[in-house]
């Protein structure tokens, strides 16, 4: 099976076409506004207005207020939600558009029990747990404890690289990466090369294990 790939934090138009053009699944533009990637409606409405069909544009929260994440459906032409704090199933739910649940991991996690409070997410986001940041920490969790998650599609992020992408795969048995730091030269600022070779790191794991 081939891996999707997610490039997350797309701040720039021209950072939106390099992903585009390496063939990603889906890019996350950020509406937490703490986050250095952060991307102001205006801005996103602009990136989303350029991204082709096929490509999902993933609009991503943390804790919203409803009204927050109508403000961005309304101008956004998004196709699917991630919510990366502690919203409930309910709210999820809510807004009719399917939905990414982010789970926070740390070594101590039971990911299948907590992956039952969000059955209708279409996929989990592991991401690493850490008291202040949500996402974009470039560290890793133990990717083994992804096997735990049956229920639903696990979309693997946290401290990916070009260089660790395809044992993070190996071990976590991820239907989908997740990456943002990880292609950076500054926080919310991509690098084209590195987009380049994390998308090819990506296929090249594929194709070593049969995929397509």
């Amino acid at each position: 099976m081939r891996t999707r790939l997610k490039i997350c934090g797309i701040t720039r138009p021209q950072d939106a076409d390099q992903v585009v053009a390496v063939g990603a699944d889906g890019l996350g533009l950020i509406f937490y506004p703490p986050s250095p990637r952060y991307v102001d409606i205006a801005v996103a409405a602009a990136i989303a207005a350029q991204v082709p069909p096929l490509t999902d544009v993933i609009a991503v929260f943390v804790s919203p207020s409803a009204d927050q994440v109508d403000a961005v459906l309304q101008r956004v032409a998004v196709s699917v939600l991630q919510f990366h704090g502690d919203e409930s199933a309910a709210f999820c739910n809510s807004f009719g558009v399917p939905y990414i649940k982010t789970l926070r991991v740390s070594a101590q996690d039971s990911l299948a029990t907590r992956c039952v409070g969000h059955p209708d997410a279409g996929a989990v986001l592991l991401d690493t747990h850490d008291a202040a940041l949500y996402g974009g920490t470039g560290r890793s969790f133990p990717w083994h404890l992804a096997r735990e998650v049956q229920q639903v599609p696990v979309i693997l992020a946290g401290g990916l690289t070009e260089q660790t992408v395809s044992e993070a795969i190996r071990l976590s048995g991820a239907y989908a990466v997740d990456v943002s730091s990880g292609v950076e030269s500054s926080p919310g600022i991509k690098d084209a090369n590195k987009i380049a070779g994390f998308a090819r790191a990506v296929r090249d794991h594929d194709a070593s294990v049969g995929g397509v």
